[in-house]
């Protein structure tokens, strides 16, 4: 959780504080990533890597069915089994509290609610002797009639009362009928996308510790705080009776944003046998136990004058949730901003199932509904016989549709243009199916992109210590993105100070709430709270001077994010793509990726870089790979690995090029950031889904673009 800069010289915090030196600002700087040494040596430990004392494992038994109860379960078999040190399930495990996520109530009772759930854990000496008692554990069922499948006339579609996290599920102005009535062109099309799952390069891990009533655990998360304070409700503990830690997280994509199984069940064997247990799943236990991208299918239809300005937006999703706890995707809420319509409707329908709890994954909401939105303004486009770019700018708003809200800042108009000058747009030839290289059709798309740029209430403690130096300490989680090395950056920036006069500790949930690593928004939440704890500690030093045991300062931006103004805050970008399609096969490679954004102060353009491109990269996968396939007959995803569920590899990944427009946005937050995890990946399937269109003439309404689907007669 330390993270030592570089060697320091002695100066006081007063002197350092004041020499001109440390004026030099470090935000916006190239500064390689101070953890790279650790993370490349092996020194950086993870959650399954702590060496604990008498540490016992954990290994998951999981339903081979999909709907039904559990009718017995043989531990004697499991027992038989070297090493085996005792077999928890429904019958035996402790009691837990509901903490509002019905999810970590694990082995409560002996009801199966999908495939792959949880139904028993045998604990051992070692990892190999606790999943052999697994594999030997007799569980026996009483199988019910499952239903797995999302269809649009489901007899148990419902409306949901909102979307993630707290959007009204449906929002309407004007009159749609009237409107489309009247209006000049109309486009009227479905949209699918499949589930997807996060597939971190970290599977998830926990390793806990009880001593007496107080509880440690090394927790693989986006979050410590969070999951502290879940862990304290599920087993009835006070808050400060529970210290989270999550020194490195390799990777989450959402599906590490709060508590998840391992936190829970390594808790729960450790106290039974008091003493440190450690639980990990597998990559197929993933699949099942930490989350996905639900599928949806989405009917979008847009009806706009002979001049291309829309008269008309009505964006209907549906999505899946399962029987265990409602969750409902934002996939339609993209629409209710993005584009000036002077009528709209953006609405949500549910069905549960007998599926895993779909959660959080990279852009959830706007990356699905944006492949819906930003295809269905290209085909609106091509209907118009106006140009993409300039049918999205026709629609530019100057306040929020339907609420006049105003913008902090926007400049999508900006990305659009830039992108087109980068790309070489003005060359392309509108009609498709009219560029080849031998048996290769090249087309070209562009799409738009959003994401919200929100803050969340944070605390920091910054100490000034004697020998000159200062501990920012702030419960942070840097999930591989450089969250240790950015907020260094800002820190020192803050203090005036130079860096290598900083120790920044993150990860430790005894540091106080703070904003998780996830929905875009850890580093500007993180950000405001560390340069208000740095300026208040620069006006106590400067009046007060430092004691013998240094100066702490805590902040906590609480009141400060509530007292806000009422603004809409997004970062925006446009990405361009070039395809290749082999017209005999219906193989799309990518040949070009070019985006442009526009996301607020960046801290590190090479972190940021990084962030784009990843966003992108996974861009492509959305739209020609990912695709978690659900066998109906026995509910279970049988692509749950990585062998079969087929992710971008090097070969499909061309030199994307990434830039960003200067963007001084001081009513975001008062470093100006914005959050830029997300709005990579949003528009990124859409602009190779209207590219493949270009190239072949064939629009391609549903993901991933295999070669099958490229190959259909038809448009």
């Amino acid at each position: 959780m330390t993270s030592t800069l570089s060697s320091l010289e002695t100066l006081s915090p007063l002197e350092t504080l004041s020499r001109p030196a440390a004026t030099t600002r470090t935000v916006g700087t190239w500064l390689s990533r101070v953890d790279a040494i650790a993370k490349v040596t092996g020194q950086a430990r993870y959650a399954g890597e702590f060496p604990l004392d008498d540490l016992a494992f954990g290994w998951l038994v999981t339903a081979t069915v999909a709907r039904g109860s559990i009718a017995s379960i043989d531990h004697a078999s499991a027992y038989a089994q070297y090493g085996v040190l005792a077999v928890i399930d429904h019958t035996n495990a402790e009691r837990l509290t509901d903490p509002g996520d019905a999810t970590l109530l694990q082995l409560q009772d002996d009801q199966v609610r999908h495939w792959g759930q949880v139904v028993a854990m045998v604990i051992a000496e070692t990892s190999e002797q606790a999943r052999s008692g697994a594999e030997a554990l007799v569980v026996r069922y009483q199988q019910q009639e499952h239903d797995v499948l999302l269809a649009v006339d489901h007899p148990r579609i419902f409306k949901p009362d909102k979307v993630n996290p707290a959007y009204p599920a449906e929002v309407s102005y004007g009159d749609i009928d009237e409107a489309f009535a009247a209006a000049a062109v109309q486009l009227d099309q479905w949209y699918r996308t499949p589930a997807e799952h996060n597939n971190p390069m970290e599977p998830h891990a926990c390793t806990a510790r009880w001593d007496g009533q107080h509880l440690t655990v090394f927790d693989s998360n986006q979050g410590a705080y969070s999951v502290r304070t879940s862990l304290a409700k599920l087993f009835s503990l006070p808050s400060d009776a529970v210290r989270v830690l999550s020194d490195y997280v390799g990777g989450g994509f959402g599906s590490k944003g709060t508590a998840r199984v391992p936190a829970v069940l390594a808790t729960m064997a450790s106290r039974a046998l008091d003493r440190p247990v450690r639980v990990s799943l597998t990559r197929q236990q993933m699949y099942y136990l930490t989350g996905y991208r639900t599928p949806t299918i989405q009917q979008v239809r847009l009806a706009a004058d002979e001049h291309g300005q829309l008269q008309a937006l009505d964006h209907l999703a549906y999505s899946q949730t399962s029987q265990i706890l409602e969750f409902a995707e934002q996939t339609a809420v993209m629409s209710r901003m993005m584009y000036a319509s002077r009528t709209l409707r953006s609405s949500h329908r549910l069905v549960a199932l007998d599926v895993p709890t779909p959660r959080w994954m990279r852009a959830p909401g706007e990356a699905p509904g944006a492949f819906a939105l930003e295809s269905a303004m290209d085909e609106l486009a091509e209907l118009a016989g106006i140009d993409p770019i300039e049918l999205r700018i026709i629609n530019e708003p100057q306040v929020e549709p339907g609420t006049g809200r105003g913008y902090s800042s926007r400049n999508l108009v900006g990305c659009l243009r830039q992108g087109a000058l980068l790309f070489g747009w003005s060359e392309r030839d509108r009609r498709p199916g009219v560029r080849r290289d031998g048996r290769w059709l090249i087309g070209t798309g562009v799409a738009a992109g959003t994401y919200p740029a929100n803050n969340a209430p944070t605390t920091c403690t910054i100490q000034a210590d004697p020998d000159g130096t200062f501990e920012v300490r702030i419960t942070a989680s840097d999930i591989g993105t450089g969250a240790r090395t950015a907020l260094g950056q800002v820190a020192a920036d803050a203090l005036q100070v130079p860096i290598d006069r900083l120790r920044l500790r993150l990860g430790d949930s005894d540091f106080g709430q703070a904003m998780i690593a996830g929905g875009s928004m850890g580093t500007a939440s993180w950000s405001w709270a560390i340069v208000k704890a740095a300026r208040e500690l620069r006006q106590q030093l400067s009046e007060h001077g430092l004691g013998e045991d240094g100066l702490s300062v805590t902040a906590d931006t609480r009141a400060d994010v509530a007292a806000a103004t009422d603004l809409v805050r997004h970062s925006y970008g446009a990405q361009f793509a070039e395809v290749r399609v082999d017209e005999a096969t219906g193989e799309v490679r990518i040949a070009r990726l070019v985006g442009v954004f526009t996301a607020g102060q960046i801290v590190n353009p090479i972190m940021a870089r990084s962030q784009f491109i990843g966003g992108m990269t996974m861009g492509i996968s959305m739209a020609l790979h990912e695709e978690s396939i659900m066998d109906v007959q026995f509910g279970d995803y049988v692509n749950h690995d990585l062998a079969g569920y087929h992710i971008a590899a090097h070969a499909d990944v061309p030199a994307i090029e990434v830039s960003w427009l200067a963007e001084d946005d001081d009513q975001t937050n008062p470093s100006g950031i914005k959050g830029i995890g997300e709005v990579g990946i949003v528009g990124t399937a859409a602009a190779i889904a209207n590219a493949v269109w270009h190239a072949t003439g064939r629009r391609q309404r549903e993901l991933p673009i295999r070669p099958d689907r490229v190959l259909r007669n038809g448009r």
